[in-house]
């Protein structure tokens, strides 16, 4: 019996990489096949070094070449293997070959599966730091439909080698997570880092399906990528799935507006409508190059505390989806750190729409003392892109006053820096408004929703009411 020391605290052990290998390998019924492409037999390998690996393994292989690729799992019209179409080709063919192989009548209780991975790890100059896609495609009842977790990483390591052995822990993790942990998505997700760091290995995108599955909303566990710390950002597009920012924000434009949507009122799209069509007229961009991001920080999530209403952050995303958006859900606080987000992905233009509070905030220099060149560093990052600001006006409730660039005040210690900006055309008024739109509060249209009050229906797009009132969103 494990001796406790008065002093110790909850302590959770972590299973070893070794024993989670043996575990499955010990296994009779868990067996199927390894397909890893791009940075070598990085997982497979961690079973090879356990004892009975052929409990587990019924082939492995890695189809470097993409001639032998293309003839195993078919061509790729824009020859790009680092991808999630190659994934899914990989793990359909390949258990679909062992369902063929493997007599059912010999082997009647197998739960097969699939693992693979198409990884692009870091070049040799150092240029690009390297990522991939991960996937499992696996049955937790014998003969039964096939279940899936499809995810995509970052690789933050500076070595090819020490990336593969990152990949080969986070393919040990899921293999097993899959399996042992299925009926606890949550935790599942948390068992991906056994062994690991986000700092080296992140995952910025995942999905779920499946029978296993059927309960889970992939947008949660989306959430639960942020909240956990394990990347800075994830997206779903209006359909409701996750997607991979990196593919929605590749060398476009983007508007970003940021709010909490609890619930989308008629400011917030005229915001977005009015902004775009002075984001295309400035830059000269077309619509079909441009990328409109609805964004959601953590902050804006905490309706009350420091807790997450799961079903109230559905609410919302359920009413910006069904308006046709993409929504982000991050960690940044600060406006610069959007910015750098997004520059990661394209050198085109960026705009960020806001109102006149959210914009007295970002020159507020209390906002910047953690770095080392305060204000001026932050904004270093922020106006050194292609960046402008669109400025919604606000409504003074005790005057009346209309708010905007030519009236408000800001920190008098940033007063220069603002004016500068605002001179050089880098934050822009938006004119074109109607005045009574300015007295829609979301927290009040809320509370009333919340009530059960009458009032609140023409404050918001008539699609957005229609939910509200068929889902009995927001309600007690």
């Amino acid at each position: 019996m494990p001796i406790n020391v008065q002093g110790d605290k909850e302590f959770n052990s972590v299973t070893s990489i070794q024993n989670k290998a043996l575990r499955i390998n010990l296994n009779e019924n868990i067996y199927g096949t390894f397909a890893e492409i791009g940075a070598g037999q990085e997982t497979v390998r961690n079973f090879f070094r356990a004892p009975n690996p052929t409990g587990t393994i019924a082939k492995t292989m890695s189809a470097y070449d993409k001639d032998f690729s293309d003839a195993i799992y078919g061509a790729e019209p824009a020859k790009r293997y680092v991808t999630e179409p190659r994934l899914k080709a990989m793990m359909a063919y390949e258990t679909g070959l062992i369902e063929k192989r493997i007599s059912r009548l010999k082997h009647p209780n197998k739960l097969f599966f699939s693992f693979a991975n198409t990884v692009a790890t870091i070049d040799w100059a150092k240029k690009y730091k390297g990522h991939g896609w991960i996937g499992i495609r696996y049955q937790t009842t014998p003969k039964g439909a096939y279940n899936e977790i499809i995810m995509h990483v970052q690789l933050h390591e500076n070595k090819a080698v020490q990336q593969q052995i990152s990949l080969g822990i986070m393919g040990i993790n899921l293999i097993y997570a899959a399996y042992y942990h299925h009926n606890d998505p949550k935790t599942l997700l948390k068992r991906l880092y056994d062994h690991l760091s986000p700092d080296k290995i992140e995952i910025d995108t995942i999905n779920f399906t499946g029978p296993a599955f059927k309960e889970v909303d992939n947008r949660l566990m989306s959430l639960q990528l942020v909240r956990n710390g394990m990347t800075d950002a994830v997206m779903f597009a209006p359909s409701g799935n996750n997607v991979l920012p990196a593919n929605v924000l590749y060398k476009k434009n983007i508007l970003t507006l940021r709010g909490s949507f609890r619930p989308v009122t008629n400011v917030n799209i005229s915001m977005y409508e009015k902004s775009l069509q002075m984001f295309m007229e400035e830059h000269k961009v077309e619509r079909s190059s441009t990328e409109v991001i609805f964004e959601m920080t953590l902050f804006n999530l905490k309706a009350e505390g420091d807790e997450i209403d799961e079903k109230d952050f559905l609410d919302r995303a359920d009413l910006l989806c069904a308006l046709g958006h993409t929504v982000m859900i991050s960690n940044f606080q600060q406006y610069y750190k959007v910015v750098n987000y997004f520059a990661q992905f394209t050198s085109e233009q960026i705009g960020l729409t806001m109102g006149v509070s959210t914009l007295i905030d970002i020159f507020d220099d209390k906002y910047y003392k953690e770095l080392s060149g305060g204000i001026l560093e932050a904004f270093g990052s922020l106006f050194a892109r292609n960046v402008n600001i669109y400025l919604y006006p606000a409504k003074d409730e005790e005057t009346g006053k209309i708010l905007s660039t030519k009236n408000l005040r800001v920190n008098n210690n940033t007063r220069g820096l603002y004016n500068f900006f605002k001179q050089n055309d880098r934050i822009i008024d938006i004119t074109d408004f109607e005045e009574q739109s300015l007295d829609i509060n979301s927290r009040k249209i809320h509370e009333m929703i919340h009530e059960g009050q009458s009032g609140w229906e023409d404050m918001l797009p008539e699609t957005v009411t229609l939910l509200i009132k068929e889902k009995q969103m927001f309600k007690k």
